[in-house]
């Protein structure tokens, strides 16, 4: 007999609150380098902008490729709910085998045309030069840290937040050492890299939080990471999640490099600006995403018992919950608002035309929490073209469109910023109708 799934508070945040604080390492590392990188005494600038083009460049491959870790989450929780589990137990190992190879061809593919590539986000010069020698090392880091999250994706398909926590503290508290270590250096021991030094302490974070989720789902799993065939009757479904994934993550970078490249082609203040504000508006999304992650894990288990009436319980809470934390962080950024652009960057320049924005990422925080909750719940039904197509119209009717008419107005930096609002509203107001569409006649005839 299958034991129903409690959608309870006490429930619903033993995955929200573990999940949040893992998803928080990604945002972190990218925000601890660049409050160091930014009060570099050398070229803190140049750098600056540098660690912000290749982070957003990083981004980018990693959110395209790591779409395989919700499609594993989704499968194996729905699998769970229905008490069939074992019948994906070799899928795991099929699925990242294929990432891992396609992460590989990926990076072997740049790594040869690196300089063209940041010379398409406007980068020249210094900047240009900083932006090779950062990715240069970092990239080695991109096979490691998708199968990290797609190991994190198995555990969240167990209802299990709480090991990728665990490991995700582990590797920003490790991270931040290094960063101060080996960027700034150690009086007769360790000469300062600088903008390298930030890089290297990245990979080795990234190499170390790889190996401890290995042998977490070794030694805590029945999960085998063992390739064994035939292929998994659930393969063919993973894969056709994940291109949709895969596409519905393009449009959404297309929006990320789209604004980076416009806030560098308005000059050097403008980029280190967007820099610090996207790691901000990166950090709060990762902040509000552990409702979604909590509804990704028990939608899929909900969804695997046909649970309809929890289903429709589970998203008014995790959305309640989710606005609660928004209106906190509201009131973090208003209080704090200063305070917060100083930790990164002691260039008054790039301080006021940072404060010039920032309240409008704070006021869009609501809407993000929209979508970033409803987008995890989708994820975990398995709902990924919906998903793909929602990310286009967003993108393309909504984001593009702003931006341009706020450029043809002469809005400047603001018109990246007000793009972002607009963007997120459709997101969240497509994924909000599509769910009750869908769930509320199924709860009806439940």
């Amino acid at each position: 007999m299958i034991t129903k799934t409690a959608v309870t508070f006490k429930n619903i945040n033993r995955l929200a609150i573990p999940a949040t604080i893992s998803g928080i390492a990604e945002p972190i590392l990218s925000i601890t380098d660049t409050a160091i990188v930014g009060n570099i005494p050398v070229d803190g600038l140049e750098s600056l902008a540098a660690a912000g083009i290749v982070g957003s460049f990083l981004s980018m491959l990693i959110w395209v490729l790591g779409q395989t870790r919700s499609a594993i989450s989704a499968i194996i929780s729905q699998y769970l709910g229905a008490g069939k589990i074992k019948e994906v137990a070799n899928l795991p190992a099929q699925a990242i085998a294929l990432n891992i190879t396609l992460s590989l061809i990926i990076l072997g593919s740049t790594i040869f045309i690196v300089e063209d590539i940041f010379m398409l986000f406007e980068a020249s010069g210094k900047i240009l030069e900083y932006c090779v020698s950062y990715y240069s090392i970092r990239v080695w880091g991109f096979p490691l840290t998708l199968f990290t999250f797609a190991v994190f994706g198995i555990f969240r398909g167990l209802q299990n937040t709480y090991y990728p926590m665990v490991i995700a503290i582990i590797g920003a508290v490790l991270n931040i050492i290094l960063d101060f270590i080996m960027v700034y250096g150690i009086n007769g021991l360790i000469p300062a890299m600088y903008l390298e030094g930030a890089a290297w302490a990245s990979l080795i974070s990234q190499g170390v939080m790889a190996i401890l989720v290995f042998f977490l789902l070794r030694s805590k799993t029945d999960i085998s990471l063992k390739l064994r065939f035939p292929f998994n009757k659930e393969l063919k479904r993973l894969i056709f999640m994940s291109l949709n994934l895969f596409v519905r993550a393009l449009a959404l970078n297309a929006a990320l490099i789209i604004a980076v490249r416009e806030a560098t082609a308005l000059g050097d203040r403008f980029i280190g600006a967007h820099t610090i504000a996207i790691n901000l508006w990166l950090f709060s999304a990762f902040f509000i995403d552990g409702y979604g992650a909590a509804g990704n894990s028990m939608g899929g288990k909900l969804l695997g018992e046909k649970d309809y009436g929890g289903l429709w319980s589970l998203a008014k809470k995790i959305i309640a919950y989710g606005m609660l934390v928004s209106l906190v962080l509201m009131a973090f950024g208003f209080i704090f608002y200063y305070p917060l652009g100083r930790i990164f960057s002691n260039e008054a320049i790039v301080l006021q035309t940072f404060y010039g924005i920032f309240y409008i990422v704070i006021l869009g925080l609501p809407m993000n929490t929209l979508a970033f909750v409803f987008d995890g719940l989708f994820k975990g039904l398995g709902e990924m073209k919906y998903l793909r197509n929602v990310l286009l119209s967003a993108t393309f009717l909504g984001f593009i469109p702003t931006l341009f008419l706020g450029k043809y107005f002469g809005w400047g930096f603001y018109a990246i910023w007000i793009s972002f609002v607009v963007w997120m509203a459709i997101r969240g107001g497509a994924l909000v109708w599509k769910f009750r569409r869908k769930f509320r006649p199924l709860l009806q005839n439940q």
